[in-house]
């Protein structure tokens, strides 16, 4: 119960100073997911452009979980981010594969994907020491 006790701040955890850059990111990411998606073909729109959308939130909400959690729990928040951000990979060069997509917005969604997968990195490598 003392987790909820607003008055005691030594059993709170306090949020990040503003929003971490990692959160700004991604949000720009999905932005861009946001508009390409509409360019799918209707085939692929509503089911694996549905999975990659819903693997973007997840991915969001994991990270800014991370972002409040104690340090045992934000490597493990992390890790579980990681893993979400290599299935979007993974789906998005499907799309391309299948010409859901095409260069272009294949190419600027992996090169900012590899962005956020460094800054995942670092905090992962941040954490451990």
């Amino acid at each position: 119960m003392d987790k909820f006790n607003f008055h005691n701040n030594e059993s709170v955890n306090h949020p990040p100073r503003g929003n971490l850059p990692i959160i700004q990111h991604l949000i720009g990411v999905y932005k861009l997911w946001s508009e390409y998606i509409n360019h799918f073909p209707r085939t692929s729109r509503y089911t694996l452009g549905e999975k990659i959308d819903n693997l973007f939130i997840e991915l969001i909400e994991l990270v800014f979980m991370a972002g409040y959690a104690s340090r045992d729990q934000k490597s493990v928040l992390i890790k579980r981010a990681s893993d979400k951000l290599d299935l979007i990979k993974f789906f998005i060069k499907v799309a391309w594969e299948i010409k859901a997509t095409d260069n272009k917005k294949f190419i600027a969604l992996s090169e900012k994907l590899d962005a956020v997968g460094k800054m995942l990195g670092g905090w992962l490598r941040k954490l451990a020491s």
